[in-house]
């Protein structure tokens, strides 16, 4: 039995629909960050880096979301999560999914967290980090927006929903309490986020994880 160890809307989110979406049988283990669950000793033994998520699969322990994403995809290849090995659309795949936790997950932290990146109670320093790293996100959301108005198609890679969709709705809706164009104000995204949120492995996670309004 596979478990995913999560924490409501976090990084567990998106391996959490793609399990949805495989339909094979999974445990959860809520992992309770206001607790420090997180950095605790039994969770450190999975992962060193105190991050969520964490699937377990037998004996794999596998932590970061795209290598879990990868693995839920390649282990089901009857539900097409990703494109056929060795095709130019499956070097998309990897393109899309590399740069979205590469690039714009890892931009988002740093507007979450602008304090790790300064010294200890650099206020000045902490809220500077916080606008550069707000102003890249809305360049990468704009490179989102131009790839779907690119194509025409309903998912970032085209015509097949793949396991890049949920992981960029999931950092889109990361946005949502930006107090200057969300990801659900560009005019292609926000009909994405739509076509994401329709689908009934999307709504059986936001369910199962309790998420709060707005959901985008």
């Amino acid at each position: 039995m596979i478990t995913l160890y999560y924490h409501p809307g976090n990084a567990s989110f998106a391996p959490h629909v793609l399990l949805h979406e495989i339909g094979v049988p999974f445990e959860l283990h809520l992992v309770d960050r206001e607790r420090g669950e997180h950095k605790s000793p039994a969770y450190l033994a999975l992962n060193p880096n105190g991050s969520i998520p964490v699937l377990v699969d037998g004996d794999l322990v596998l932590y970061e979301t795209a290598a879990i994403c990868l693995y839920l995809a390649d282990g089901h290849p009857e539900t097409p999560l990703a494109p056929p090995l060795g095709s130019a659309e499956r070097a998309h795949f990897y393109k899309w999914l590399v740069w979205l936790t590469n690039t714009l997950q890892a931009t988002l932290m740093h507007y979450f967290y602008p304090e790790r990146m300064v010294d200890e109670g650099n206020a000045a320093g902490a809220a500077q980090v916080k606008a550069h790293a707000q102003a890249k996100v809305h360049g990468c959301l704009a490179q989102i927006d131009a790839q779907l108005a690119r194509h025409g198609k309903p998912w970032l890679l085209g015509d097949h929903f793949s396991a890049v969709d949920p992981y960029a709705f999931m950092l889109c809706r990361w946005t949502r309490g930006f107090s200057e164009r969300p990801a659900r104000d560009y005019p292609h995204i926000g009909p994405f986020l739509q076509r994401v949120l329709a689908r009934p492995a999307v709504q059986r996670a936001i369910a199962t994880e309790k998420l709060p309004a707005p959901l985008v």
